[in-house]
């Protein structure tokens, strides 16, 4: 615009000096082109001093509305900041609830400390501080979280009051109109907007400050609670070091401090009830997956029980059935043995719940099984480790508690001399219990020694030990023992897939457990046994330190923990995957028809189901091990190369086994005939299908050689079969008589089709029967042979029961002797 304007101006000029040159020659009637040198210059210099004034005038104006626009711009960005943070300023922090939950964790927080910062005793001890540490912890993770979304809100209004500030201080808003009219109304803009920002510049100051005040708190709680945390590692770290020192004097000796017993046992019991909330609180997911696991497991044994029954193959005895009498016990004892590690540093409250649980459900199976002696042996082992398990829960020392270790650990070297003395070591079930039992006397009169002479925490620690040691031992063997039984029976009774499925070799299971099984409860117990002793996480820190680390090859970055997590993941979706297939494909638990046709149906499905649960696997193997997508993507060209080159028959297949999975031209279970092989399709893989022929051959066939072959599906038309009978009858015989016997016997027949019905048909004239075919549908093709053998059978039988005869071929054989000359030749 400002362009424009000059050259108005300049065209203004022109005109006006045309019309001054026209005036002044009308006046001295000069001619223009006659003026004087001094005119002409006279008139340069004020066209260009007007030109040097419009140039400077329209710079002036574009400079104006320039600012003008930038100025337009800012208001609008100020106005949509205030609108962002006055709808921020709705969504209040929940002020009360912080400041609850931080007087919540300050009262826990003291009772926490109870034995460990106040009350403190003579010295620490090793349960008290484990305690203290895991709900503080609790209490530290709950702390930062508030600390984080305060942290969050308060940068939230910092960048707001930021972007106010700076838009409010943009140097264009600075640039004031010259003309008059134009200047007061730009004031008035800036007042209103002045005016608007000011309640939303308080509001956010106010909510700043409060935010403030409250982050304060918690940062001056967290600071605390670290410090705590630090104070209790110390403790611990001496403890460790110190396994074997003196914690208290001698038994006998006078108590350096006194605090009620039943204060004592207060503290402690609400101690343990708070870490077993917090701790179940955030395993809430683990303890989910815990019950059904339950859930699963009792399904299974529940229906291999039914199987064995169905069968009549369930002993009076259970003997190496054991895990199916009771299948709800069976599968508690089995998930919550095996599972409980899932649980990373579970506080001692929650293991003691899950060996109980455990011990019971071992009891209740043990009942009526083996013998009385043991079964009380059993019964006294539960009842001492109930009784050590209440003493570790106990916080605080007392010179009561000394005295009730003394005496428990007394009678259980008594009762383990005694039952090892027996020497009935012939009615065990499993051997391995004697040398627990010897175990646990050890560690009981160590328990009794470190006690008397004032090494409290390892005497405690001994004596959970010793008790511990003998019922995870008992539980962990009769576990080992429970899951050959089950291999073992469901090897006996699923028999349609493969015996190599889940890579054992079954002919082994339930002669004798894998060495695997023993290796892996070894290692369990001594996982749990030194859970108990102060020096077992110092020890474990540095291999876990070692399996966490990153690593570095190239520009790839990996940790232990990753690959076997990788690894593991991929493990186990393989492992599922199998097991599915195992389980729908076979016909067992088809109790009727309606059920195996439905069996049949989920078996057709198997193949997609197994590919999704791998390709799930496959990802979450990926997620889990951080490994990055373009490594992937490089993998996948170098597959591509190599698909190019030279597996182009196995993608072949793989391709096929997918087409037959959503095609389904033959599903598990399909009655089929390939290239003159017969027999039923037992499993469809990714690469191959297995064809279990009618000579119990199991043939194994590549999915595309299946695919391309002219496949004989009998399946697929309801598993019938059109059956012929061919037959001769004498030429004497009364036909619609021999008509009417032979649909009677097909009609007495169960096994074939009546809709559509049997057909009798004369063919023909024989050489010297009359030749008939019978034609009938078998309702399935696995009775077909069967059925007509039967049929030929009863025909005979009706045949010869109304006379009508089945001639042998005949034939009539004439013989010309000749006679002497004149005379006719003799026939016979």
């Amino acid at each position: 615009m400002p362009l424009k304007i000059y050259r108005t101006y300049l065209l203004v000029g022109v005109c006006l000096l045309i019309c001054f040159a026209v005036r002044a020659q009308k006046q001295d009637s000069t001619p223009l082109g006659a003026l004087t040198d001094s005119t002409k210059k006279g008139f340069v210099a004020k066209m260009q001093e007007f030109g040097r004034r419009a140039a400077i005038k329209s710079k002036g104006e574009f400079e104006a509305d320039k600012a003008t626009l930038a100025q337009t711009k800012i208001f609008d960005e100020i106005r949509t900041v205030m609108q962002k943070a006055k709808m921020y300023l709705k969504t209040s922090v929940d002020t009360v609830g912080t400041k609850a939950e931080l007087e919540q964790i300050k009262k826990d927080f003291m009772l926490a400390g109870d034995g460990v910062f106040t009350n403190k005793g003579t010295a620490q001890t090793f349960r008290n501080l484990t305690a203290t540490s895991k709900i503080i912890n609790e209490l530290l993770n709950k702390a930062k979280v508030r600390k984080t979304g305060l942290d969050l809100r308060q940068q939230e209004l910092n960048n707001f009051r930021y972007r106010l500030d700076s838009l409010s201080s943009v140097p264009a808003l600075f640039k004031f109109p010259t003309d008059s009219l134009e200047l007061m109304g730009y004031l008035k803009k800036i007042s209103v907007v002045a005016y608007e920002i000011a309640p939303i510049d308080t509001a956010l100051k106010q909510a700043s400050g409060n935010i403030q005040t409250l982050l304060n708190q918690v940062n001056l709680e967290v600071s605390s609670l670290q410090v705590s945390l630090d104070e209790i590692d110390i403790y611990q770290r001496k403890m460790a070091y110190n396994a074997f020192g003196r914690d208290f004097g001698n038994i006998w000796e006078p108590a350096g401090f006194y605090r009620p017993f039943d204060e004592i046992l207060n503290f402690s019991k609400i101690k343990g009830l708070l870490t077993l909330g917090f701790y179940s609180e955030n395993n809430s997911g683990k303890l989910l997956i815990l019950f059904l696991l339950i859930a699963i497991s009792f399904i299974y044994l529940r229906s291999l029980k039914r199987i064995y029954t169905s069968r009549e193959l369930l002993k009076a005895d259970f003997e190496g059935q054991l895990v199916l009498r009771y299948p709800l016990a069976s599968a508690i004892l089995l998930v919550l043995s095996l599972f409980q590690f899932i649980f990373i540093s579970p506080p001692f409250i929650l293991s003691v719940l899950l060996w109980l649980i455990s011990c019971i459900c071992l009891t209740i199976i043990f009942k009526g099984y083996i013998s009385k002696y043991w079964l009380r042996v059993w019964g006294i082992m539960v009842l001492f480790f109930i009784l050590a398990a209440a003493d570790n829960l106990i916080l605080q020392a007392s010179r009561t508690e000394r005295w009730f270790i003394l005496i428990a650990a007394v009678i259980g070297v008594v009762s383990g001399l005694i039952i090892l003395l027996q020497k009935k070591q012939q009615e065990l079930r499993e051997k391995w219990i004697m040398y627990s039992i010897g175990f646990m006397v050890l560690l009981e009169v160590f328990a009794v020694f470190a006690n008397i002479f004032g090494r409290y925490n390892l005497s405690k620690t001994l004596f959970i030990g010793g008790y511990l040691n003998v019922v995870i031992a008992i539980l962990f063997l009769w576990v080992v023992r429970f899951i050959n039984e089950g291999l073992l029976l469901a090897f006996d009774v699923y028999t349609v897939q493969d015996k190599k499925l889940f890579y054992l070799n079954f002919e082994r299971v339930g002669k004798k457990a894998p060495l695997l099984l023993y290796v892996l409860l070894v290692f369990g117990w001594l996982i749990l046994m030194g859970r108990n002793f102060p020096a077992f996480e110092y020890l474990a820190k540095p291999l876990g330190n070692f399996f966490s680390q990153d690593r570095t090859i190239g520009n790839y970055t990996f940790s232990i923990n990753g690959l076997v997590l990788f690894v593991a993941i991929m493990a186990i979706s393989v492992l599922v995957s199998k097991i599915v297939s195992f389980f729908a494909s076979d016909e067992h638990l088809a109790a009727d028809k309606d059920s195996k046709q439905k069996k049949r149906g989920l078996g057709s499905w198997i193949l997609l189901v197994r590919i999704f649960i791998l390709s799930i696997g496959l990802f979450l193997a990926i997620a889990a091990a951080g490994i990055p997508m373009d490594r992937i993507t490089i993998v996948l060209g170098a597959l591509g190369v190599g698909i190019g080159f030279g597996l182009q028959t196995l993608v072949n297949n793989l391709v096929s086994g997918l087409i037959i999975a959503f095609e389904k031209p033959v599903n598990v279970g399909d009655i089929v005939d390939v290239d003159g092989q017969g027999g039923t399709m037992k499993s469809i893989g990714f690469r191959s299908s297995v064809i279990s022929t009618w000579d119990g051959a199991d043939v194994v066939m590549p999915n595309g050689d299946l695919l391309n072959s002219h496949l004989v599906n009998w399946s697929l038309a309801g598993n019938r079969k059109r059956v012929a009978i061919v037959l001769g009858i004498a030429y004497n015989s009364d036909l619609e008589k021999c008509r009417r016997i032979i649909v009677e016997v097909l009609d007495a027949e169960q096994r074939i089709n009546k809709n559509p019905g049997p057909v009798v048909q004369y063919e023909q004239f024989g050489a010297s029967t009359i030749d008939l075919k019978i034609y009938f549908w078998a309702k399935h093709i696995r009775e077909a042979y069967a059925i007509r053998s039967d049929l030929i059978v009863a025909i005979s039988e009706a045949f010869n029961a109304n006379n009508i005869s089945i001639p042998f071929p005949r034939q009539d054989v004439h013989l010309f002797y000749p006679n002497k000359e004149g005379e006719e030749p003799q026939t016979e």
